[in-house]
């Protein structure tokens, strides 16, 4: 993986006047911006369910479990589409970077009427293996045995990658080729994909046949409804270390992939996020 480079930015200097007047212009917009957010939310809430009648079942810690079950006795469910395909070696180190967040949040949530759950393709011990890997405590189901992530567009077989019959964040994709601009990484440069391929151990083919996703689901009187989806850069808002740097003095400032897992960092990196844990911040 190429490292991280630090790009060059130009900027102004001003005086507290002129900082202040540029201040309150740019939070008029921001204020625009999150009425509009405030505004999408309520639009969201407002889609019409659709009711899942299929009877998945999942391998869990506490072992087999159906779609009700993931619930817990709350009547809201989200689930992270966590790209961990059957022939993976390792999490996807992207969804991972989304996942180190879970654990923060998770018991919020559930205090709140919702779960939380991480649900992949490959089989349970792989999962747990990774998990305490990882140091997270947050619900990971296995559909390794189920259609599920077939059905709700995040997995996809072979036959459909070669031949164009995959159908992700609500459009259809060519016949496949290798590329560097797929799903979730379109933004960037270089070949991110392929970078986030080595590191779970597959090619780019295998990787990308596994698709990031979170989908919310309601509980209500015995059925169980699917809400709502978002793919790709609709789950960007869930990376909550891009939420920091939106607002740092250089943004986003990146060319290609540079986060890692996060015991994979350089010990100088490792030394600055035992800081932050000796604090009780979650890194």
């Amino acid at each position: 993986m190429s490292e991280p480079q630090k790009l060059k930015q130009q900027h102004n200097i001003g005086s507290q006047e002129e900082w202040i007047a540029a201040r309150l212009r740019l939070l008029k917009e921001e204020k625009e911006l999150t009425r509009r957010s405030d505004e999408l939310a309520r639009r969201r809430q407002e889609l019409p369910w659709l009711r899942v009648d299929k009877a998945y079942r999942f391998e869990t810690d506490e072992g087999s479990a159906s779609l009700p079950d993931l619930f817990r006795g709350r009547s809201q469910l989200l689930v992270y589409h966590f790209m961990f395909g059957p022939d993976y070696t390792a999490g996807c180190m992207t969804c991972s970077t989304i996942a180190d967040n879970f654990n923060g949040f998770a018991i919020h949530l559930a205090n709140h009427d919702v779960m939380l759950w991480a649900v992949s393709r490959a089989p349970l011990a792989k999962l747990q293996a990774y998990k305490r890997r990882m140091g997270w405590t947050f619900p990971w189901a296995s559909s390794f045995s189920n259609g599920f992530n077939f059905d709700f567009n995040v997995s996809f077989t072979e036959e459909q990658q070669r031949q164009g019959g995959i159908e992700y964040n609500y459009r259809r994709e060519p016949a496949w080729q290798l590329r560097s601009d797929e799903g979730m990484a379109s933004r960037m440069e270089g070949n991110p994909v392929a970078d986030n391929a080595a590191v779970t151990g597959t090619d780019v083919a295998t990787y990308t046949r596994e698709r990031p996703g979170m989908s919310a689901f309601a509980l209500e009187d015995g059925a169980v409804y699917h809400t709502y989806s978002a793919y790709a850069r609709g789950l960007d808002a869930l990376w909550g270390m891009y939420q920091w740097l939106d607002r740092a003095s250089k943004g986003r400032n990146e060319t290609g992939v540079w986060w890692r897992r996060h015991d994979e960092y350089e010990a100088l990196s490792q030394n600055a996020g035992t800081c932050c844990h000796s604090a009780e911040a979650h890194a």
